[in-house]
């Protein structure tokens, strides 16, 4: 199960960035909620439309829950379908939370007596797989975050603070706080540091029912920041990759970093 998992989130970082690529992403029933103690019921998937369940299921392995006193608490009803993956979260406190799964591997080629062989899987099981004659090593180490973000009454910012790990967005602007006819700024950081030139793709969802992804583009400035301006409202799908050699695998050349996130916007 970990290794398929790894898999999808390695294929999401090595296919080239186009908008018929395959998508993955975690979805809120809602992002802002009230009361006592309410629910959300969250969709994990890897799909071809926004947000519809048609591809695979996106495995819940690496599946973190941070709250809004920045502790990791545990979700309820687990379950892996055909075509998608979904749980329930209880916000038993006030303030919001982050809903990430993160996965962090390898992805490996060689030659054998001639014949070209492909792994996918841990760097901890990346040694017990390359064998002693293969020639033509080539290891890329794969680092990639999927998240979104829920918030039980007022919004707060313990839990959304970057780890310094991969490529992690900073909210200039609060995630659960974005509406239509607003600006909202954010900051991508690498490792914890901002990011210059990184690539952003926005898409709203419901794409199944357009001829055209209707793509924003965007490029950090030397801040690593961008803004967005909403002009629609919906849930939003938002993607960025990079690569570079700070790699802390063995025998790693490369380093492939993927980001992506699920934003709602509310109308005013």
């Amino acid at each position: 199960m970990i290794r398929f998992s790894l898999s999808i989130l390695l294929l999401v970082c090595l296919v080239p960035k186009t908008g018929s690529a395959h998508k993955v992403w975690l979805r809120p029933s809602q992002t802002t909620l009230s009361g006592s103690e309410p629910w959300v019921t969250v969709d994990a998937a890897v799909s071809n439309d926004l947000f519809f369940f048609n591809h695979f299921p996106l495995k819940l392995d690496g599946l973190q829950i941070i709250a809004p006193n920045g502790n990791e608490v545990e979700t309820q009803n687990q379950s892996v379908g055909k075509y998608r993956s979904v749980f329930d979260l209880p916000l038993t406190q006030q303030g919001t939370y982050r809903i990430a799964v993160v996965n962090h591997g390898v992805f490996a080629s060689w030659e054998q007596s001639g014949e070209r062989k492909r792994f996918r899987g841990t760097s901890e099981s990346l040694q017990h797989e390359i064998p002693s004659d293969a020639t033509h090593v080539q290891v890329t180490e794969s680092v990639g975050r999927v998240e979104t973000f829920v918030t039980n009454g007022e919004p707060s910012n313990e839990s959304i603070q970057p780890t310094g790990k991969g490529v992690e967005l900073f909210p200039l602007t609060h995630p659960n706080d974005l509406y239509t006819g607003e600006k909202s700024g954010f900051r991508f950081v690498v490792n914890g540091k901002p990011m210059q030139g990184l690539e952003i793709t926005i898409i709203r969802g419901g794409t199944r029912y357009r001829d055209t992804q209707e793509e924003m583009q965007f490029t950090t400035d030397e801040n690593g920041e961008f803004t967005v301006q909403w002009t629609e409202p919906g849930m939003y799908w938002l993607e960025t990759r990079t690569e570079d050699n700070e790699t802390k695998i063995p025998d790693a050349q490369t380093r492939r970093l993927s980001y992506a996130a699920t934003l709602e916007v509310l109308p005013q």
